[in-house]
């Protein structure tokens, strides 16, 4: 079974390959377990240090560029996580980067998918993002998308192609919309979001960190670990469980700025605490108050994803794996 990522140098492009890579089977779109014998991760560029497994291949290359990913995927893909985007900060900064990954990358993705032999399962990676605008105070199955930044306009896109692109039949695709990941490890990134893993990640470093927006500030979050678990978990189930609705909100914990703050304290201390400085920044307020800070995942917890218990929990894990200087 040959399997691509797309993004597959990035932080959660790793953590998924060496998840498939330690599972060591999927179910491909006739619903046949099968080994996985080749994984192609795909990125523009590559840093750091790579998870190496005979089966990983890694490529540099631009994803929009149409002659690149189809000579990549080839015929003979069985599946891809599509992983790779331009975040939401740099999206917003810049539209016409925004439109050419997110939206025409996706296109070539799928263009690719229909020259594949068989019909290939596509697992893409959405965003709560797609919401925006005057909502409901819980947001359910029901609510519809109403974005309000350029990157949730492209996710959006991007889910509506996936879903006719396997009403077509040339794709079985399913698209998760993730909330917002904590806590990523490395450097900050242009992700409107950042701060929400900088909080964290910093002042446990000793470093400090500065937050853009108020402390009463609500997100959905999900830790990194639940949503690699996601990705496979949405590849793995049925088809016809999915049925003609192809997008969905992944579980969730609605976290404020200061609940992150008190998970901050009880792992990491006062000292951990102090070293995050308040400081407002309305470019980065005025897209992250679009974004909606609570769910009701009715239909994602019937197909069985999971989510993490709490926000210390995610804390506690990430300074256990990542952290330098903790209390």
């Amino acid at each position: 079974m040959k399997i691509v990522v797309t993004g597959g140098t990035g932080f959660l492009g790793q953590q998924l390959v060496r998840a498939l890579c330690e599972r060591g089977t999927l179910t491909d779109a006739n619903g046949t377990v099968r080994s996985i014998e080749q994984i192609i991760a795909v990125d523009q560029t590559q840093s750091g240090r790579l998870f190496v497994d005979d089966r990983v291949g890694y490529v540099v290359g631009d994803i929009a560029n149409v002659g690149f990913i189809a000579h990549v995927m080839a015929a003979d893909t069985d599946s891809v996580f599509h992983l790779a985007a331009v975040v939401s900060g740099a999206a917003e900064a810049d539209f016409d980067l925004g439109m050419r990954v997110n939206v025409d990358g996706t296109r070539a993705i799928l263009d690719a998918c229909r020259a594949q032999t068989g019909i290939p399962k596509l697992v893409f990676a959405s965003s709560v993002a797609v919401f925006g605008g005057d909502l409901p105070h819980v947001l359910t199955d029901d609510t519809q998308p109403t974005p309000q930044t350029s990157y949730g306009v492209q996710k959006l896109i991007g889910e509506l192609l996936v879903g006719d692109c396997t009403r077509k039949g040339f794709i079985d695709g399913r698209a998760v919309r993730l909330p917002t990941i904590v806590v990523r490890p490395g450097k900050p990134n242009a992700a409107a979001s950042s701060f929400a893993s900088g909080i964290v990640r910093e002042p446990l470093a000793g470093e400090i960190a500065a937050c853009p927006v108020d402390a009463d500030t609500a997100m959905w979050v999900l830790s990194p670990r639940a949503a690699t678990a996601a990705f496979i978990h949405a590849h793995e189930i049925p088809s016809a469980t999915w049925g003609p609705r192809r997008a969905l909100n992944l579980p969730g914990l609605t976290a404020t700025v200061a609940q992150m703050l008190e998970a901050l304290r009880a792992v990491g201390g006062d000292a951990a605490v102090a070293r995050v400085r308040m400081q407002p920044d309305e470019r980065i307020r005025a897209i992250v108050r679009t974004w909606p800070g609570r769910f009701a995942t009715t239909r994602a917890d019937a197909l069985g994803f999971t989510h993490d218990a709490d926000v210390e929990s995610i804390v506690r894990a990430y300074a256990r794996e990542h952290a330098t200087a903790t209390r």
